[in-house]
């Protein structure tokens, strides 16, 4: 049986209500051009305020943008203290814009490895942002989707340990509210940029029942236009969760 068209069954369309992107080719985007690879991440910055600013406009209510894996602490320390100091540039140009604008912003991931002034101007921006609704924009810096669990089965560990929760009532409830988005809902739809078709350890257990899209345009290249396609086409699929189809 074909797919339902929910273009022509009068079903409204569906909204991606979350929307998280996986940020990749900047540095490859820079070295095709014979630049050095923070040129690119420099132009992936520029990039994200575009594409924060045009989200509520689709529909978005929640974006979640993976800015820098557990994995990249590998790359040279000169792109790596590059990354760095981009990020708190970001905020502290960013910061009057994101709350003019509504956008609330908050950080995913382990943050004790961070710089503390970095960690400095995320709690503050963090604090500024957090009455905002317009847009809630989740960044995730030295953020990985198993060093997360670990975490947060830690934190489990250590709430029956001290019997303040009984073996019993470990759930999923309980383990997601010990994650790092614990009261960020579930991503709608997936995107990852640059070609590349893996997942990379990103939100695995937020994502399990998300939409994916993998396009072969490089971050620096990603238009506003390219995520309203996108969201558009998500808006024709039919998300069932494990129930029959049609049903």
């Amino acid at each position: 049986m074909a797919a339902k068209d929910n273009r022509t069954s009068g079903q409204p369309q569906r909204v991606a209500d979350h929307v998280a992107i996986i940020m990749d080719g900047n540095g490859r985007w820079a070295t095709e051009r014979g630049w050095p690879r923070l040129v690119g991440h420099r132009k992936g910055a520029e990039r994200v305020k575009q594409i924060v600013r045009c989200a509520p406009d689709l529909g978005i209510s929640w974006l979640t943008l993976y800015a820098f894996s557990t994995e990249n602490w590998k790359r040279s320390t000169e792109e790596v203290l590059g990354l760095m100091s981009i990020f708190a540039r970001y905020i502290e140009r960013e910061a009057d814009r994101l709350a003019a604008e509504g956008v609330r912003m908050r950080f995913i991931g382990d943050r004790s490895r961070l710089d503390p002034k970095l960690r400095s101007l995320m709690a503050g921006i963090e604090t500024r942002t957090a009455p905002l609704k317009r847009l809630n924009l989740t960044i995730a810096i030295n953020y990985g989707g198993r060093d997360e669990l670990v975490r947060a089965a830690a934190r489990l560990a250590l709430d029956v340990a001290a019997g303040r929760l009984h073996p019993d009532d470990v759930d999923e409830a309980e383990l997601t509210a010990r994650l790092d988005t614990a009261g960020i809902p579930d991503p709608d739809l997936v995107i990852r940029t640059s070609g590349e078709t893996r997942t990379s350890n990103f939100l695995p257990w937020q994502a399990a029942y998300a939409e994916y899209e993998f396009t072969q345009t490089m971050w620096p290249d990603f238009l506003p236009a390219e995520l309203a396609r996108i969201v558009g086409s998500f808006g024709q699929r039919e998300r069932r969760f494990g129930a029959a189809q049609g049903a």
